[in-house]
């Protein structure tokens, strides 16, 4: 009778766990790197396609959306925390980062322009209507750009399989990224996958900060875009007009400077220096410090 009566309450009890089963499951799917990984791609994707072009402060407001959309994904679904979008020391990170892209652009500029190959003239557009429009451009796109390929793919694939494949794997994917710009070539590819890829993400495993990476981002873009420089083989409307002399593997040709041979030396040189704090400091982990 005892054996008779556990049997027959067994598919009664059957229906009541599944549900749970199944949510259960795709709780663990949506919690896993994969998982979290894709669904901050889709959402922070989506607010930038939304407001990457935008008029006014509609890039800038759109990078806004793009964190809190980013907080919601990491909290909500991943279970994770976020210190690296803190507010508190924002600002600091924000300006060093700055300072550090300021510097690895205008380094490579100084030497072509006094060797010749850069040459500028100013363009008469409008000196704080080109600087506003350059500011909320390149803020919309240095923070959402950092979210998506430092914020998320970085850390996800650090969890996975450590920091140093994480860097390379997101520096790669960087570089074919660009392969669709106008001009573009497979060394133009190359050297964003370096001075780029490997950069920033040397740069986020030494700092752990968005704010950090998107300052040094937005502070190259914006350098470049207000010289009237080509920002990844799109010619912006800046202060200058440049006129470029001289092989592109130098000047970097219509690609611009990033295809320079000069910017992935003083870049890999920036990186390599940042990869030796972020050791020291021990930000490069292992699959299994990483994913503790």
């Amino acid at each position: 009778m005892d054996a008779t009566s556990d049997t027959q309450h067994e598919p009664d009890s059957t229906p009541g766990r599944a549900p749970d089963e199944r949510s259960g499951r795709l709780r663990r799917i949506v919690r896993s790197p994969l998982g979290w990984l894709l669904a901050g791609v889709v959402g922070v994707g989506l607010v930038s396609a939304l407001t990457a072009t935008g008029p006014g402060p509609v890039p800038a407001l759109g990078a806004a959306a793009a964190v809190a959309v980013y907080w919601w994904v990491s909290h909500r679904l991943a279970g994770r925390a976020t210190p690296e979008i803190a507010r508190s020391g924002a600002v600091r990170e924000a300006l060093l980062g700055g300072g550090i892209g300021l510097g690895f652009i205008l380094v490579p500029v100084l030497l072509l322009t006094v060797f010749g190959g850069y040459s500028f003239s100013w363009a008469g557009h409008g000196f704080f209507g080109i600087l506003w429009t350059t500011v909320m451009v390149q803020i919309g796109g240095s923070v959402t750009e950092e979210l998506l390929f430092r914020g998320l793919a970085l850390q996800a694939l650090e969890q996975m399989w450590g920091s140093r494949a994480a860097v390379v794997i997101t520096s790669l994917f960087f570089g074919v990224a660009h392969l669709g710009a106008a001009e573009a070539t497979v060394w133009s590819a190359l050297a964003i996958a370096v001075e780029a890829g490997v950069l920033l993400g040397a740069a986020f495993l030494w700092r752990r900060s968005i704010w950090f990476v998107a300052g040094l981002h937005f502070a190259w873009n914006a350098a470049e875009q207000l010289l009237g420089i080509p920002v990844s083989g799109h010619t912006p409307e800046g202060w200058f007009t440049l006129d470029v002399h001289g092989p592109a593997f130098l000047t970097g040709g219509g690609f611009g400077l990033e295809a320079s041979i000069l910017s992935v030396l003083v870049g890999s040189a920036i990186a390599y220096w940042m990869l030796r704090r972020a050791r020291a400091g021990g930000g490069i982990k292992t699959r299994s410090r990483a994913g503790r």
